[in-house]
Order: structure tokens, then sequence, then C-alpha cells
């Protein structure tokens, strides 16, 4: 067990940062409430970036870049809305600063004041309403189908790195449709997107549903939601998909001439992620020695741990290695990684020319035991142990990171498609492994006493029939900490007694405490 990470059964929340911590993924602001993502945790979100970019692109959507700041008055312009998100805005009140007349630091210049304040943008709904209004004038125009990746801030008072920061970075989608129908369908599509994403890349298992009026976005028709189970039994909402309606094209009178020759309002819809999902990675994979990576957003594959205590030793295996690494990414690019090795003795080869995954070799002067522990704190999926004995006999030893299983390979079946169906192996070990403990952490009330037992007890999703309601979900959530986290499309069919009133209906929810 790793000495510098706690241990998840005696304080979740402190192994949690503490893997980030031994991985070097993030670390805190002197701002407070926003963080700095270090390089290996920005690699990640450049997996993500990448692969979700695609699919983006693949349904049709563009990308574009819309302004950091946002007029005070155009969060006023959509009442559910500015309700929802008034108490996160950060205020830009003044353009310039000047000498404190004390003589000391700093301060707005009183002359430069505002005429109206500026909001650094929560979410860009109200900003992209209004440029849509300018931009669509006809049922040719559409739909519009636009994605920016950026950041956002939120004023959160209780901050936890990845999870919840007051600026954070994320994509969000903005359409525009003639009719309802390509709204939904839009909506709906995202969402499956999402979903196909987190479970093909992030390894994530999903359960896709509608939000319930008490927890859909401010300002939407419906907000459709995936929803993801933690290793401590709580859910995190991994993504969002909201079904607009026509609420921002009354507000930014986004109009269109239609078919009919008739003014219409057109549809909109907005959906996103963010660097939430880093966390969610980190919590559904990740054990007591540290971090877990899918490979598909793993930025090192493959760490080669040559293992020697003399020079001859080191010799023999260096060419050993370098036989290996040949390959596995051919002599170009050996040569190539020669060139590059870092000034601590790491030597990195690009495995693949799109994602810029790696393998490094650890020519470090360190004990193996610490190259080791360096590499497995940073969940690198693979390790090759490579030292005289297995020179001799033409091989290596393989070793997993997911379940510690090492195999004594020979040299000669190494190729890169060898190990390409190696990553895909653990890969799907990790999506099974995280599908069989949401699977066995799902569990059913039919009593309101029941499901309070459940959430304190036992954790994880409880499903039970319930009849969606405010001030009841409100009651129910100071009670237990426990939320509705989706409707999920699975119904049953038949109808039950809700878990709350015990009145019939034909609505099961999921429940959850959450993040």
């Amino acid at each position: 067990m790793a000495k510098n990470i706690k241990p998840r059964s005696t304080d979740y929340n402190q192994w949690y940062l503490d893997v980030i911590k031994a991985a070097q993924l993030a670390d805190y602001s002197p701002v407070k409430g926003c963080m700095v993502i270090r390089p290996e945790g920005y690699a990640i979100w450049e997996a993500i970036q990448r692969d979700l970019d695609g699919r983006f692109k693949d349904t049709g959507h563009v990308n574009a870049y819309f302004p950091l700041l946002i007029p005070q008055s155009f969060l006023a312009k959509e009442a559910k809305h500015v309700e929802g998100f008034a108490m996160e805005c950060a205020v830009v009140t003044h353009s310039r600063l000047q000498k404190d007349p004390s003589g000391t630091g700093v301060r707005p210049d009183p002359d430069s004041k505002l005429e109206e304040p500026l909001i650094i943008r929560p979410t860009s709904e109200t900003i992209i309403g209004h440029m849509y209004s300018q931009w669509i004038q006809s049922y040719r125009d559409l739909p519009v189908l636009i994605n920016q990746w950026c950041n956002v801030m939120r004023w959160e008072m209780r901050t936890r790195l990845f999870l919840r920061t007051a600026e954070f970075l994320w994509q969000e989608g903005h359409t525009a449709h003639e009719t309802a129908e390509e709204a939904q369908e839009e909506t709906l599509r995202m969402l499956d997107v999402y979903a196909a994403f987190a479970e093909h890349t992030l390894a994530l298992p999903v359960i896709k549903g509608a939000k319930t009026d008490a927890e859909k976005f401010p300002g939407a028709d419906t907000t459709y939601c995936i929803e993801a189970l933690m290793q401590d039994g709580k859910a995190l909402q991994a993504g969002t998909s909201h079904n607009l309606g026509i609420n921002f094209a009354k507000a930014f009178d986004i109009q269109f001439l239609g078919r009919d020759q008739q003014k219409h309002h057109c549809f909109t819809t907005s959906w996103g992620v963010s660097t939430r999902l880093i966390g969610a990675t980190i919590m559904a994979h990740s054990d007591d020695d540290g971090l877990v990576l899918p490979p598909r957003v793993a930025p090192t594959l493959l760490a080669i741990v040559p293992i020697y205590k003399t020079p001859e030793e080191e010799a023999k295996v260096r060419a050993f290695v370098e036989k290996l690494l040949v390959s596995l990414v051919g002599q170009a690019e050996v040569d190539a990684g020669a060139k590059r090795l870092s000034k601590d003795g790491v030597a990195g080869y690009i495995f693949d020319r799109v994602s810029h995954q790696r393998i490094v070799a650890d020519w470090r002067d360190a004990r193996p035991g610490d190259k080791q522990y360096h590499w497995e704190q940073r969940g690198v999926p693979l390790r090759i142990e490579v030292g005289p004995r297995d020179v001799d006999g033409n091989c290596f030893v393989l070793k997993q990171r997911l379940d510690r299983s090492k195999a004594v390979v020979p040299v000669g079946e190494a190729s890169a498609a060898w190990l390409s169906a190696k990553l895909d192996d653990v890969q799907k070990a990790m999506f099974d492994k995280a599908l069989k403990f949401r699977e066995e952490n799902i569990r059913s009330a039919a009593s309101y006493d029941e499901l309070k037992s459940l959430l304190a007890e036992k954790g994880g999703f409880v499903r039970c029939y319930f009849e969606p309601n405010r001030e009841i979900e409100a009651k129910i959530k100071e009670e237990t900490k426990g939320t509705v986290r989706c409707i999920p499309f699975d119904q049953p069919g038949t109808p039950g007694k809700c878990v709350y009133s015990g009145k019939e209906t034909s609505t099961q929810v999921l429940f959850a405490q959450s993040y």
C-alpha cells in the first residue's frame, strides 16, 4: 500500500486528493477555489477533447469561440436562467487599475467604472443566443450546430480538484433548429454521444435518463443526463444535454422566416461536459496505490523499466530494450526518441501519432523499485521489466497496472499490434470491473424508510417508484442527502406505489447521494 496515499476505506476524500497529488495531475492555485492543471492532467483533458471533438464533427457540428465577458443585462433576459446562476456569478465592474493613493499596491480606477457590469461566463446560452439572433434570418439558415471549447467560472463555495472548482474547462454545444422535433432529436443524439464516449473511452458505465424539474438546467424545458457511480457509492453527473425549447429564443429574439412565410422562434439546445470527467475517471478506477487510467486517455501507455547493476549489464539490457522498442514503434521513432531523452534519463517514444500517446524507457539513476512505484502512481496501464536474465532468456516481464498480473513474454511476440491488443484487453477489463461494481450497487426500495436506510448504510443507486415533486425532493434531500439522479429511460412499464406518498405512479427514479 502506498505510504503517500490514504486508503479509500479510511478517508475517501483524502484518498482522492492524494491520488491527484501523487500523479501530479493538478495543484491548488493562489486564487481560492481555482486549480492549476499540470501537464499530466492536461494531457488527459487533451485526450478527452480529441475524442469528443471528433465525435462532434462526425455529427455535423463545428467549433467557434464566444467572449468570456457577458453583459449583465443578458442574464436577466431569461428569468429562470438568472435565478439559477445569480449566486455563482463573478462580476467585472472596472476596466483598469491605478496606483493606490496610499502608496501601496493598486486599486480599481474610479474613472474606469463600466456603464454596465460584465459577468464572467458561467455558461454561454445568453451571449450565443444574442449572436444567433443576428445570424439566423430564414429556415434556410437552420440548423445551426456550434460547439466551443472554453473555460467558465461559477463561484463555488465548496471546491474539490476537477470535480468542482470556481473556474473549470469544458465544451458547450449550442444549436438552433426549425422544429421542436429536430431539437429533441439533437438533444438525445448528443446524450448518446456522451454515453458512448464515457463507456468506450473512459471505461465508465453510465445510466441515461431525464432530470426532474427540480434538478434540470435553469431555463430548459428538459434536461437529460448520464450518471456514473463512484467507488464510494456516490453518483456523479458525467454530462448533460438540454432541450431549451423556445425559452432562450424568446428572450433573445431568435426568429426565422419559415416555409409558410411567417416568423417563428427557433428551438434551441445546449449540452456540455467538463474537466470533472477527469475526476470521475480517477474515482471510478483508481486504487490505494494511486492512479489507474484507461488506456484510451493515458498519456503514457507503457513504461519500460530496465534492471541492472553493472555497466556491463546496463549495456546488455540497453541493446535488448532498443531491439524491443524497434518492434513496438519502429526504427525511425527509436532514433527520434533518443534525441528527445530528458535530462533525468526518461526517453519517450510516440506510439500513436494521432493521440501522441507514448511509450517510455526509464534510464534514470534510481532503484528499480522507485521507478516501478513512479509509473504505477501515474496510472500507466502496462509496465515492462527487463533484467540480464530476461535478456538471456530472450523475453521480458509484462505487468498490468489494473490487476497487477504479470506474464513472461518472448520478445518475438512484441509488436505494435500486440501492444494495441493488450491495451484493448485492459480497457475492456476496466469497463467490466466498473460495470460489475455498479450493478452490484443498484438496489430497490419499496418504502421511504427503506430508501433512507439504503442511502445511509449502503450507498449506491436506489431504484424506486417516485412521483417527482420539488417540495418533496427538497425534503428528501434534507433528510437523506440523496437526490433524484435521473428518471432512467428504461422504465418498467407497469405502475407501482410512490416510495414517499404511497400513491400509484408509473415513474421509477434513481436516488443517490452525489458529488
